[in-house]
């Protein structure tokens, strides 16, 4: 069984401010609680490699579940202090890659050539692309050979333009993933605010807030 990439962010503070941001912690660790229930192994990559920040106000939303991932020494080791930089990732050992959020996200994921090229040498070998809230900032700027957005004219999902705007972060982040994603193609589709969603369009699988982390796992593993 090939093993699943979980991506994470190295970015520590909301960027022009003093406020920190990081990782949400849920969308890591939710995800791998169901890889492995299921037997599927995990490997973590960043933008640079090495240590990955939490978003303080993501503790506030853990369980016993989260909290197991979070203290195992495992994770701690691998997901946290020293994860994997791109070029030590070689694409066809995954079956998928799964973009985790977090606002941090929205300054090292969109435009990373290193993370872009893993992404889709794993999508061109028949491999799945999934994220989750704002892991779609991964996905934005995404092309195929022919140079069109892979987003384009699919369906997906991610952390809306009203969800930002609840969080107080609309006038913080340097672009709006909803916006971007209609800007280059995409159906962006969309529940009620903070409400459980994910969406499987082909090999793109999108949840839409820290809420939908199980239910993208969940999709994935159905595909593998």
């Amino acid at each position: 069984m090939k093993k699943v990439l979980l991506v994470e962010t190295n970015v520590t503070r909301y960027q022009g401010t003093t406020d920190p941001t990081g990782l949400w912690l849920g969308e890591a660790a939710e995800f791998v609680d169901e890889m492995n229930q299921a037997g599927i192994a995990v490997d973590y990559v960043s933008p640079k490699g090495g240590f990955v920040p939490l978003d303080p106000r993501s503790m506030k939303y853990t369980d016993e579940a989260i909290m197991r991932v979070y203290e195992d020494s495992d994770f701690i080791e691998r997901a946290l202090k020293d994860t994997l930089r791109p070029d030590q990732v070689t694409p066809s050992d995954y079956a998928a890659i799964y973009y985790t959020g977090g606002h941090g996200v929205m300054w090292d994921f969109p435009n990373d050539p290193n993370l872009q090229r893993i992404a889709m040498a794993i999508y061109d070998n028949g491999g799945y692309i999934s994220s989750v809230c704002h892991g779609i900032a991964g996905l934005l700027n995404l092309k195929d050979a022919q140079g069109r957005y892979l987003i384009a004219g699919k369906r997906i999902t991610g952390f809306t333009t009203a969800e930002e705007r609840i969080a107080g972060k609309k006038a913080v982040v340097p672009f709006l993933n909803q916006q971007v994603a209609e800007a280059h193609g995409a159906h962006f589709m969309k529940k009620r605010f903070y409400s459980e969603y994910a969406v499987k369009d082909g090999r793109l699988l999108t949840g839409q807030n820290p809420f939908s982390v199980r239910a993208v796992a969940k999709l994935l593993l159905n595909e593998l």
